[in-house]
């Protein structure tokens, strides 16, 4: 039986998603190359703190060396794109290797992050922000 590229190769998807971004993420065998839109991650993401963020669940479960991560994220600013980057690479991993499914649980990149921009009330400046008290 001739082998396909399904059986060459073991992809595996995850969607994450923080505040208003949302990340497609596609892990494969490989050397540990990161591709974030086309560009390496260190000049996707200036801060630190995300790249950290990024990087957590692959240094979490010791497999940032084994597997190369290619992810599409739009959406949102740099901080909730960082964060549905880590939680597509997190449910990747779940679908590539199910045995690390107690790792990242405990450690809650698995976990949707459910807190948002509070909306805008009619009558007033903000989500809460209401207009000055005017004496005269």
């Amino acid at each position: 039986m001739p082998a396909t590229n399904a059986t060459l190769t073991k992809d595996a998807l995850g969607t994450g998603r923080r505040k208003t971004s949302v990340a497609r993420v596609r892990i494969c065998e490989g050397a540990g190359k990161i591709l974030i839109n086309k560009r390496p991650l260190e000049n996707y993401f200036a801060i630190e703190q995300d790249r950290q963020a990024v990087l957590a669940p692959l240094d979490h479960c010791e497999v940032r060396d084994k597997v190369n991560v290619v992810i599409r994220v739009h959406g949102g600013g740099s901080t909730g794109q960082a964060g549905a980057c880590m939680q597509g690479i997190a449910r990747a991993l779940l679908k590539y290797d199910s045995e690390l499914e107690e790792k990242l649980r405990a450690s809650r990149f698995l976990t949707r992050d459910a807190r948002m921009k509070e909306r805008k009330k009619p009558g007033l400046h903000g989500a809460r922000r209401g207009t000055q008290f005017s004496k005269r």
